[in-house]
């Protein structure tokens, strides 16, 4: 089931009779205690028919005001609205396990905008494309930690480092410090220079160190998973967004010297070929290239920005100006490339980008950063507290599960009584040691654990999820139109049900029903007169004369329209468009220009020439269900539907606050 099925039963269903205008979604609505609506035993308050009526309805201008009258048929199928939710309710719809999927479905959805997680993940896309408007260059030095370090060793490379970082502000060559003291592999060849690079290519800590930094200035050091960094910044420039390149690769081997001597000349052979004015890329590269993944496409590689590929290929890459300019042969790990310029393009707006930066930042470390930032914001909105001296007490018998089992576990932890103490109290809500248990057993997430610590990862989870049910809860509470949203879902789902249960599919299925009302509206089903034709819609004209003298003479029947195709479709294909068929003559485009009475006829339409060969008319009469089924489907839903809220307004007693009702007409006419 699709969110836009509830747009269009919330919305465009139940207030189709509503003027098409457009109206400010923020009008302001005072939450009186006196209900708008009582429907049998249930109140409708005014603040929820507004909020559905202005999600359709817009007002730009005074001329555009509602009337009383359209109002009041807004009103009305807000109430028939209403009447199914409650009775797809009575008929315990909202307690089915498909009703529950789906709605826990939807609210996940629906919280999104709403919650500290996304807010902070709002943050840090925007923030992440604000960077990708620049380009940084940097070096570095790495100083990694030796296996199975201590404190004291962590501490002692921290000391290393400040004291490389102080002879680098001191004057010393930062690249030749680089080269003797960084434990990056490629220092040896790049002496630290990582070229340059934008948001996102790097990981958190280092990003933000390096973006912080002014051109030339040296970072403290700078802790990541790798170990300490010490950086300089060395150039920062507008992003020159990406590129979209071709390129011919001969690959080299570096431990064997004669391979690499001949891939040089071979490249430069290559190269002299591309200059003869004769020469064609695609073929070149097809016939030379040893890259096989494109080398039969014009050796064509997907766009790639800054700091997205080896940095040798990307600065020759960016330093071609014009489409179709080749770059002289250039080396990489890879060998020896020559490189075309296909196309260039700006730093995609916002809008265009959002997705994939979205997908980046969730799958790399700030996601756990954010996920910890939302922790520890849950805990002080909430009042978490967590009993350390129990948590003590039954962390080593839960850490046994995986060896025992949990009933085991639980089964101790009952002997001593210490089921239901409390376990962590969150927006003053107790949660037991039982309610931990009782999570671990039913929730279907993977929770990686191991013999030693399978305590703390279910817990940490549990947590987790107390905080987001505690949050969940206090935007029901809160936040009005977040409460809006889960209702009118909520009741979207229900009143699809029911519509399904008892109207759409019903009609559908019920073949007695149908045939039954079929038959007692027969005269709603009635043909026309019509005319068999056959109708030849010429496409090209050179052929008119032979057409006209094959069809001239000929009688209508059902035979004719293959003898037709036969004759010239074989010869001239796509010279003509044929239609053949019964037809209400009066309804047709062409037909309804000709006298039926003579057979054969020709005419223009549309700048097209028709050739017309008719039967005899058959006089107006009753339609089989057959040759109408759709649309007595159609008709017996709309009946079945009109009989079921006829059927609810007799058995839901309606009330209406006119008094509440017109104040609401005075606010939203305004």
């Amino acid at each position: 089931m699709k969110i836009k099925y509830f747009h269009f039963l919330l919305v465009g269903g139940m207030l189709a009779c509503a003027p098409s205008a457009k109206m400010d979604t923020n009008t302001a609505i005072d939450n009186s205690p006196q209900p708008l609506l009582t429907l049998g035993e249930e109140k409708i308050f005014a603040d929820e028919f507004v909020h559905i009526y202005t999600k359709s309805q817009h007002f730009e201008g005074a001329e555009d005001k509602i009337s009383k009258a359209n109002f009041d048929k807004s009103l009305d199928a807000f109430i028939n609205y209403k009447l199914k939710v409650i009775e797809a309710v009575n008929l315990g719809m909202e307690d089915s396990d498909e009703f529950d999927k789906e709605f826990t479905i939807f609210k996940e959805d629906l919280k999104k905008p709403f919650i500290l997680k996304y807010s902070l993940q709002e943050g840090e896309i925007k923030k992440a494309y604000s960077r990708t408007q620049e380009v940084l260059k940097a070096s570095h030095i790495l100083l990694q930690f030796p296996q199975n370090a201590s404190r004291q060793d962590s501490i002692a490379v921290l000391r290393m480092a400040e004291k490389i970082k102080a002879e680098a502000e001191e004057g010393a060559d930062f690249n030749q410090l680089a080269l003797e003291h960084s434990d990056d592999p490629t220092a040896e060849e790049n002496k630290g220079d990582l070229g340059y690079f934008t948001a996102l290519t790097m990981v958190q800590p280092f990003e933000d160190a390096a973006y912080d930094l002014s051109i030339g200035e040296i970072s403290a050091p700078i802790l990541t998973n790798y170990g300490y960094h010490i950086i300089k910044l060395e150039d920062r420039k507008p992003n020159p967004g990406e590129v979209r390149v071709s390129h011919i690769l001969v690959r080299t081997n570096s431990a064997d010297p004669v391979t690499e001597d001949r891939a040089r000349q071979r490249i430069a052979d290559i190269y002299t070929e591309l200059q003869k004015p004769n020469a064609d890329w695609n073929t070149v590269v097809e016939n030379f290239s040893d890259d096989q993944s494109n080398k039969n496409t014009g050796g064509k590689l997907p766009w790639f920005g800054v700091g997205a590929i080896i940095p040798e290929f990307e600065k020759a890459a960016f330093e071609l100006k014009d489409k179709g300019e080749i770059s002289s042969p250039i080396k990489t790990a890879y060998g020896y490339h020559i490189i075309r310029l296909e196309d260039v393009r700006e730093v995609p707006p916002y809008e265009v980008m959002e997705p994939a930066l979205r997908s980046k930042i969730l799958r790399d470390s700030r996601s756990s950063l954010i996920q910890t930032q939302v922790v520890a914001m849950q805990k002080s909105k909430f009042g978490y507290q967590e009993n350390s001296g129990l948590i003590e007490n039954i962390k080593p018998q839960i850490d046994q599960a995986l060896g025992k089992s949990l009933q085991a576990v639980k089964s101790e932890l009952e002997e001593k009584n210490l089921l239901d103490t409390t376990l962590i109290t969150i927006a003053e809500k107790d949660r037991s040691v039982r309610d931990f248990i009782r999570f671990i057993e039913s929730d279907q997430a993977v929770v990686k654990t191991s013999p030693q610590k399978f305590f703390q990862p279910w817990f940490d989870k549990f947590i987790q999820a107390e905080l987001d049910i505690a949050e969940e809860q206090e935007l029901l509470q809160n936040n009005e139109e977040y409460k809006m949203l889960v209702k009118e879902y909520r009741d979207g789902i229900l009143l699809f049900s029911l519509m399904n249960d008892m109207v759409w599919q019903k009609a559908l299925l019920d073949t007695a029903g149908l045939e039954a009302y079929f038959a007692k509206n027969q005269e709603r089903y009635q043909w026309k007169e019509r005319v068999p034709a056959l109708i030849v819609k010429m496409n090209k004209e050179e052929q008119l004369s032979k057409v006209r003298r094959f069809l001239s003479n000929k009688a209508y029947s059902s035979r004719l329209k293959p003898a037709v195709e036969d004759q010239f479709l074989n010869d001239y294909p796509g010279l003509f468009e044929l239609e053949d068929g019964v037809f209400e003559h009066a309804n047709h485009a062409v037909l309804q220009k000709v006298d039926i009475a003579e057979k054969y006829h020709e005419l223009k339409q549309d700048g097209r020439s028709h050739f017309l060969v008719l039967g005899s008319s058959i006089e107006p009469g009753p339609k089989k269900l057959s040759e109408t089924r759709g649309k007595a489907i159609q008709d017996y839903q709309e009946t079945l539907e009109k009989e079921l809220i006829a059927e609810l307004r007799e058995r839901y007693p309606i009330q209406v606050n006119e008094e509440e009702k017109e104040r609401v007409f005075e606010i939203i006419k305004k």
